[in-house]
Formats: structure tokens, sequence, C-alpha cells
């Protein structure tokens, strides 16, 4: 199933969207109490429930046909981030061959994280900014994969049970300021990722969860980005090096998951710092697609129009 964040008159709620991705059925506890975020149902461990009443129990179609009167047109509301307060964000750094590649460095020996925090954090439609401290914005399509319940030292091959299911994220990056402006203490230092990847409207998300029962094999998916129609990554989601579930392994080794957390899980080749694209600016829109998932766009707006 496909479950949304989505506001309506000021409300924070969340939906069950359609097959054909046009309509959202608002959803319900049990007792008819409605449901505000895929974050209260994923905390309060209510997943296995709502698959069993709105999808599993009959077919879906029947379910949005029973409940025709309370169905919203998708565009008749604003969606949000699929998670709207993840405690962590982890990016996986150099997770494709081929990423590795046009960039002329080697694939780490082990996972390689590195974090976003809730400020970057922004849905569908939501823009991107190109902010007054950096010229060289890039993108970097990938697939999230959202925990669905807590666990520490997760063992690999337990590691799948853990997910709720997957969307789409863009690792927004800030090129120039990677290194800093201070050559000696960037070689000194390394590379200044908080800077790099952590300023605000950084991170979009969405445009919804797709649970890992509807999405059984992300692996054979197709993963693209194109900037104002153009092409600009394309690759199969099974060149990843690290796969989820050593990815899984790695991030709760000495750190508690907890529903909600987000593992981003690396980009394939094609970002603007290696190929010679244009980087992003005021009036681009950027359009981010995961086969089985959908389609994540977002506008770029300078920072002082936004």
């Amino acid at each position: 199933m496909k479950l949304v964040n989505f506001a309506l008159k000021g409300s924070s709620l969340a939906g069950l969207v359609s097959d054909d991705s046009k309509s959202i059925l608002p959803l319900h506890y049990a007792d008819g109490a409605p449901i505000a975020s895929i974050d209260s149902i994923l905390s309060e461990g209510k997943l296995p429930d709502i698959k069993e009443r709105y999808s599993e129990s009959m077919n879906r179609s029947n379910v949005i046909a029973d409940h025709s009167s309370s169905l919203l047109p998708i565009q008749s509301v604003k969606l949000l981030s699929p998670v709207l307060a993840p405690e962590k964000i982890y990016c996986t750094a150099v997770n494709y061959v081929s990423h590795g590649k046009e960039q002329e460095v080697s694939p780490p020996s082990e996972p390689y994280f590195f974090t976003k925090f809730r400020n970057s954090l922004i849905g569908e439609g939501d823009p991107i900014l190109v902010p007054r401290i950096s010229k060289k914005v890039d993108w970097e399509v990938e697939l999230a994969v959202i925990i669905g319940k807590k666990g520490k030292y997760i063992r690999q091959n337990e590691a799948m049970s853990y997910v709720a299911g997957y969307t789409i994220a863009n690792d927004v990056s800030f090129r120039d300021l990677r290194f800093g402006s201070d050559e000696k203490a960037s070689s000194h230092y390394g590379q200044n990722w908080v800077k790099a990847k952590g300023l605000d409207n950084a991170f979009p998300l969405g445009p919804w969860l797709v649970t890992t029962d509807e999405l059984k094999n992300p692996y054979q998916c197709t993963i693209s980005l194109s900037v104002n129609g153009v092409e600009r990554q394309k690759s199969k989601i099974g060149e990843m090096v690290f796969k989820i579930d050593r990815l899984i392994e790695y991030a709760s080794a000495g750190t508690t998951l907890v529903p909600g957390d987000v593992i981003s899980t690396g980009t394939p080749l094609g970002v603007a710092a290696f190929t010679g694209a244009p980087y992003l600016k005021d009036g681009d829109v950027v359009e981010a697609k995961i086969e089985n998932i959908g389609v994540l766009r977002n506008p770029v707006r300078d920072e002082g129009a936004a």
C-alpha cells in the first residue's frame, strides 16, 4: 500500500493513496479517530493493523470504492514528507559503483554514513533552496528506507523485518561548501559534511511511503532523475554496493534505530559535480523517480525569493 502524509485545512493527516495515485482516503484508527501522520502509525506499532483493515483483508480497490464519499482528489491537498519528525536521517556515501567511478574513488570497505537534520526535510512540491552561500547546488536521487520498529544490533538476516517501506529522496548537495574556503583546514579535518549536505530544504522526501508487502524487491527497480525534463541520472537500484540489510546492520550497531528513522541508500552516476551539467538555479524543476514508487517533484528557488 501507498501511505501519505498530507495537509488539509491546517491539519496534518495520514492517508491511503489509490492505485491510480489520483485520490487519497484519509485513515482512521479502529475507534474512528483520524490518524494525524504516518509517524504516529509507526511509533504506535499500528502498521500491521492498518494493512489488515485497509489492504490485506480485501482488495484495495474495493476499500477505496467503499469509502468513495471520503475520497479526496490528490490535487486538492498539500502532500507532506512521508515522515515528519524522524529522529535520525542517515545518508550513505559512494554506495553505487558508477558514482564511485565518476569520482575516481573506490567504494568504502564498509558503509560510510553522514547525517542530515530535520531542517533539510521537505516534501513533494516544496522548493529546493539555492542559498546565498553556495553557487554549486547539486542533486542525488536515492532510495530511502523508512524504519518501522525499534532495534539495536540488528543482524543482517533479520534486518528487512525492521523496514516499514520505501520512498524517494533527493540528497541535495552544496559542492562548493564540501571542503570550505580554508584549504589547510580542509586537508586536516576532511570534508565539511554538515555544510555541504545539511542546509535548509536540502532533503526532499516523498511523495509517499510504499510498504514492503507492495514493493518486495526494490533492487529490480529503475532509479532516475531529471532536471527541466532532461535526464541526468539513471540506473538500477541493484547496483548498490551495500544492500539494505547490511546498511541496517551497520547503522544499528551501537545505535538504536526507532520507527520513522530514515536510511538513504546512495546515488548512481550523473550528478552535476562530475558530469559538467549545470548546477541547479532558480526556476529549475527536479524530478526524482523510482519505478514502482513514483515521482518526487521539487522546484528550485533562490533563497531570497522562496
